[in-house]
C-alpha cells in the first residue's frame, strides 16, 4: 500500500487530514529507496519499527483537528494494513538465510565496481 492510501486511512481513523500523517506512513516506506521489493518492510515493519517511529515523531502529534493522536496508534494502522499483524524483528530475521559472509571477518571486502 501506499503511503498515500496509508494516510486515507488515517484520517478516517483519527480525523484531520491525509497531510498530518504522510511524514510517518513515508517514514515506513523510505527503504523502498534501497530495495524496491516487499523485502524493504523487514527494515521497520516490526514492533522494533513502531518503537523507533515513535523516538523520530514523539509519543504523538497534534492533527489539523487539534487532536491529539498516539504515533504508536498510526505506526501499528500501518504495519496491520500491509501485513495483517505485527511481527517482531525476531519474526523477520528467523527467516533469513545466514550466509558464510555474515560472519567472515578475516575476508577482505569486495571491490565494487563504478565503471
Amino acid at each position: 500500500m501506499k503511503a498515500f492510501n496509508h494516510c486515507k486511512s488515517s484520517v478516517k481513523k483519527f480525523g484531520g487530514i491525509e497531510e498530518d500523517y504522510h511524514a510517518i506512513h513515508s517514514w515506513f516506506d523510505e527503504s523502498k529507496i534501497h530495495c524496491a521489493d516487499l523485502r524493504h518492510r523487514i527494515l521497520r515493519h516490526h514492533t522494533l519499527g513502531v518503537a523507533e517511529c515513535e523516538k523520530t515523531f514523539g509519543i504523538y502529534i497534534i492533527n489539523s483537528d487539534g487532536k491529539k493522536v498516539i504515533v504508536k496508534s498510526i505506526a501499528e494502522q500501518h504495519i496491520l494494513e500491509d501485513l495483517s499483524f505485527i511481527p517482531s524483528l525476531q519474526d523477520w530475521l528467523t527467516n533469513v538465510r545466514l550466509q558464510r559472509w555474515m560472519n567472515n571477518t578475516k575476508t577482505k571486502p569486495r571491490k565494487m565496481n563504478l565503471a
